[in-house]
């Protein structure tokens, strides 16, 4: 079978990530944003802490999360964030973070200082991977007894935070992947690409080519795993992730395997990667 031929009406069917379509990339960021804020006041009305690996992208959940917490007076005192990942320089420390590319300069900026003090996750409880702590992610998850959440973007090549495929020629094995927890490692060259599109204009050498990265190990263990698809460039890694091989290759295809995987898609994203003839006139 041709995955990149499956119609668009098809696809989804038969595959144990439930594809959620979204008629925009603005209706996906509000769908993420609830389901998120729900997540929290279920916790909440329990009296149970939260505790999700969150993103830095895709950003467009955030402000609707601002906006949504705010006016609804939803606190976040019982909450504890773990960013997915940062980039690295070539010292192995985090690059600085009033880089704008930073992250973490990032979450403070569109996320917890748009937040009323109040209501605001505890900056003790905002957490990102470190290169000196590689084990806390995985301290924290044993801490709490779980995971609550993790959402965040699919990369061009399939990947979830900074899991990278293993590189050509790389033997390894799904369950080998599956098992590498939070670590420092290179950025691929079509990872750089794409973000130095969205990020610096067009110049790759802009990207920093080392990151951390918490790992699928940690990611796996969350009782939600909620994959975000909202660009026409995620088209060719949808169809991998949802109908493909299972395979590390591409390692959102590895969350068939979860036991509660969800891809929210905006409409472009389902289009099929197979060009179309065109004709021009003259």
């Amino acid at each position: 079978m041709d995955i990149n031929r499956i119609p668009r009406e098809e696809l989804g069917k038969g595959s144990n990530i439930k594809l959620n379509v979204c008629d925009t990339e603005v209706d996906m960021y509000w769908k993420v944003a609830i389901e998120v804020l729900e997540t929290i006041e279920e916790n909440n009305k329990r009296n149970e802490p939260t505790l999700m690996i969150v993103p830095y992208g895709p950003l467009g959940p955030y402000s609707r999360l601002v906006y949504l917490i705010n006016k609804y007076r939803v606190c976040l005192k019982n909450c504890t964030f773990i960013n997915m990942d940062e980039y690295i320089s070539d010292d192995g420390k985090y690059i600085d973070i009033n880089d704008p590319l930073s992250f973490r300069g990032g979450m403070n900026r569109i996320f917890y200082s748009q937040i009323d003090d109040e209501l605001n996750v505890l900056p003790e409880n905002r957490f990102f991977p470190d290169p000196d702590n590689l084990d806390k992610p995985l301290e924290l998850i044993k801490k709490f007894g779980k995971l609550d959440m993790v959402f965040g973007g699919v990369g061009i090549n399939g990947h979830y935070a900074f899991n990278e495929p293993p590189e050509e020629g790389e033997a390894v094995t799904n369950e080998e992947f599956l098992n590498r927890s939070t670590r420092i490692l290179e950025v691929s060259r079509e990872t750089r690409t794409i973000n130095c599109f969205m990020n610096c204009g067009g110049d790759v050498n802009g990207i920093p080519k080392h990151c951390i990265t918490v790992g699928m190990k940690e990611m796996f263990m969350a009782n939600k795993v909620r994959m975000c698809m909202p660009r026409d460039w995620n088209a060719g890694a949808l169809r991998k992730v949802l109908h493909g091989d299972i395979t590390a290759k591409v390692p959102c295809s590895l969350f068939q395997l979860h036991k509660d995987a969800v891809l929210y898609a905006a409409e472009v994203a389902l289009q099929s990667p197979v060009p179309e003839i065109r004709v021009y006139n003259k």
